[in-house]
């Protein structure tokens, strides 16, 4: 219920109240409700402009791992631009008049009848990646919204089987290399032994 983003911000707050000095509460890398993995929060004014910034200029690299409905024969990449949807004003779409939307995809393992899939943002649209893996027909896994007409009862997944696995990028005060990872958690886990068995 609620804003998630804004409970987000509320709880970065109460975390540190001196986050409150900056937009957002500091937060450059958020994640679609249900969506598990890596965030990113500046805690200081000057490392907060630098990542926005490096974020339009697409300077921080964005994986993540998913499982999709259906086999999938090759990874790919998808360019299609997305939008607001004309009918549904909540969700998203692939639409003319969208803005340009760059994903690239490769398979991590095949099952019978889903995907273990590894996937890398080049843009960063709001539900990309959901939007993106459903226009191509393979709809994300437990996705309420985007996959509702795949779900599939006895899963052991409550939320889409989406997770922000890796984060890289330059510390922009350190000038140091970062690449952050945040293992895939138990319910994907679960997910792919029951697909493997």
């Amino acid at each position: 219920a609620g804003n998630p983003d804004q409970t987000l911000v509320n709880a970065l707050l109460h975390y540190d109240k001196n986050l409150s000095k900056l937009p957002r509460a500091g937060l450059i890398h958020r994640l679609d409700k249900n969506t598990s993995g890596l965030l990113l929060i500046a805690r200081e004014p000057i490392s907060y402009h630098a990542l926005v910034k490096m974020m339009q200029e697409r300077d921080i690299s964005r994986e993540y791992e998913t499982i999709v409905t259906g086999a999938m024969v090759s990874g790919g990449t998808i360019e299609a631009p997305i939008g607001r949807h004309p009918k549904s004003r909540t969700q998203m779409a692939v639409t003319p008049g969208g803005k340009p939307s760059i994903t690239h995809y490769r398979i991590i393992k095949r099952f019978q009848a889903h995907t273990h899939v590894r996937v890398q943002l080049e843009t960063g649209r709001t539900h990309q990646i959901r939007v993106h893996l459903s226009h191509i027909n393979y709809p994300i896994v437990g996705d309420p919204v985007y996959g509702k007409q795949h779900m599939i009862k006895g899963l052991p997944l409550k939320r889409q089987a989406l997770h922000a696995v890796k984060l890289s990028f330059t510390h922009p005060v350190t000038q140091e290399t970062l690449s952050l990872e945040a293992p895939l958690p138990e319910d994907m886990q679960a997910l792919i032994a029951k697909l493997s068995s």
